[in-house]
């Protein structure tokens, strides 16, 4: 007797504007996954959600922070003295603070930047080839990891 496979919860926090956001949600599909996309610009996390994810993917709410293209330096965010708290409270009110992109996956919860740090998210292989949108080959033709 055959299974159905098993489908795979993964969700990713996503902003179709980033090229690395985008690469790491078409390796996604390229594993015949198809995930809960969150554009979390129009969609941010919740306080508490936000907290557990830095928690879950063990960084720190610094190490999560984008400075390109934010208001980070406006905001004074690169000064030491800054608590988790405080910056957790620029984060939620300014989402684009939020590096991206997220991905949380039955194998845990990272910051894929590069983004074929998704591949270690992935509890399937990559049906194909694969190269970034740069051109950068990450899966040879026989589904494998490229290693540089």
């Amino acid at each position: 007797m055959t299974h159905p496979e098993t489908p795979v919860d993964i969700v990713i926090y996503h902003n179709p504007e980033c090229g690395t956001s985008r690469n790491a949600l078409a390796m996604i599909r390229n594993a015949s996954i198809e995930p809960h996309v969150i554009e979390y610009l129009k969609t941010p996390p919740s306080r508490a959600l936000l907290a557990s994810l830095i928690v879950r993917a063990s960084v720190t709410p610094r190490a999560l922070l984008r400075e390109k293209g934010t208001p980070f330096a406006e905001l004074g965010l690169d000064n030491p003295d800054l608590t988790d708290a405080q910056l957790i409270d620029a984060m939620m009110e300014h989402p684009i603070l939020i590096n991206r992109p997220l991905v949380v996956s039955p194998l845990g919860v990272k910051l894929c930047r590069p983004s074929e740090e998704v591949l270690d998210l992935l509890p399937a292989d990559q049906r194909s080839a694969f190269a970034k949108e740069d051109g950068e080959q990450v899966i040879d033709a026989a589904g494998r990891r490229v290693t540089g």
